[in-house]
């Protein structure tokens, strides 16, 4: 496993890290037996860092961390949870102190914690990121000592630059792949400049990148990748990355060809995500044990060569640019 600087927080994490939406809710049923075991087994291949949100199975997700952090005390593990979703109906002006206050409150508990490691705030409407006094309420959480670090999680690449104006923001979570690219395009750079984390998520372009789905694929009704395909329930770019499906089944089938030998089609699209070194870590979802362990792999596998790296981006700009490259 590969570990690097998550910005200027001062942990050190795991380039690939594990994204607890799934074992959560929203992608098929995951039973608690299950959901633990695909946890044990990311900590067992080096992973170091679990992504979480408060509404990831209403709290389940974040309690499973707890009993992870529980068995495995020698280990640091770094739980970032996302606050913010809760809200209803969905709404900038739902972003106050005191509501962010409440819901980390809550998160402490289901993570039996006095002080989470890592806050952020969960994909808010962009006007969020104009309204200084939030951020301010953040550094008071910070004093309080209910929060060591805080971020954000984005949709669209101009709110990740608003973001980091913010001195007291340390990270960005923002959906990346080969088939999103712009982040790269316009964000990156300032990132490392000024020493953000990033946090990668969506690497897989919900399991289109893993190269096993098929027009004929069938998700579960509970499924995100079911009943958002159109973005009815939230931002369209969190499902197959705001890719439509049948677009991404051919450029994938066209990425096979490009795939290192001996490696997965999802192994490669986390390597190529690595290439970046602004990247802190790739936070792949996971719903058993096999899935975490060939994750946490990805970090192994040698560098992409140059070639490959070319080929990619030019499927990007011939196929998948004009669906989703001007629109986050």
């Amino acid at each position: 496993m590969q570990y690097r600087p998550l910005g200027s927080t001062g942990y050190t994490v795991s380039a690939i890290g594990f994204g607890a939406w799934a074992i959560g809710g929203d992608w098929g049923a995951v039973d608690d037996d299950t959901a633990m075991a695909t946890l044990r087994a990311a900590v067992e291949a080096g992973v170091n860092f679990f992504d979480t949100a408060d509404v990831y199975g209403d709290g389940r997700s974040e309690r499973f961390l707890a009993l992870l952090v529980d068995e495995y005390p020698e280990a640091d593990l770094i739980v970032a949870t996302k606050a913010g979703r809760r809200l209803d109906p969905h709404t900038a002006d739902g972003y106050t102190g005191s509501n962010i206050e409440r819901f980390v409150d809550r998160s402490l508990v289901n993570l039996n914690t006095d002080t989470l490691d890592l806050l952020q705030l969960h994909c808010p409407p962009t006007d969020v990121y104009y309204r200084p006094e939030l951020f301010d309420e953040l550094d008071g959480l910070r004093a309080k000592g209910k929060i060591k670090h805080y971020g954000v999680s984005v949709e669209r690449v101009e709110e990740a630059m608003k973001a980091i104006d913010y001195p007291g923001v340390e990270t960005v979570q923002i959906v990346y792949n080969m088939l999103r690219q712009r982040p790269a395009e316009r964000f990156f750079d300032l990132a490392e400049e000024t020493n953000i984390g990033i946090i990668v998520r969506v690497p897989l372009a919900s399991g289109l990148l893993t190269g096993k789905m098929s027009p004929d694929t069938v998700f579960a009704p509970e499924d995100h990748r079911n009943y958002n395909r159109s973005g009815e329930a939230f931002d369209v770019g969190e499902t197959f990355a705001g890719v439509p499906y049948e677009v991404g089944l051919a450029a994938v089938a066209e990425l096979k060809s490009l795939k290192p030998e001996g490696a997965t089609m999802a192994q490669t699209a986390l390597r190529w995500i690595l290439m970046q070194t602004a990247v802190s870590t790739v936070i792949p979802g996971a719903k058993n044990t096999e899935q975490a362990t060939a994750n946490a792999a990805a970090s192994e596998i040698a560098p992409i060569d140059a070639a490959t790296m070319m080929a990619i981006d030019d499927l990007y700009a011939r196929s998948i640019a004009e669906h989703v490259h001007a629109r986050w």
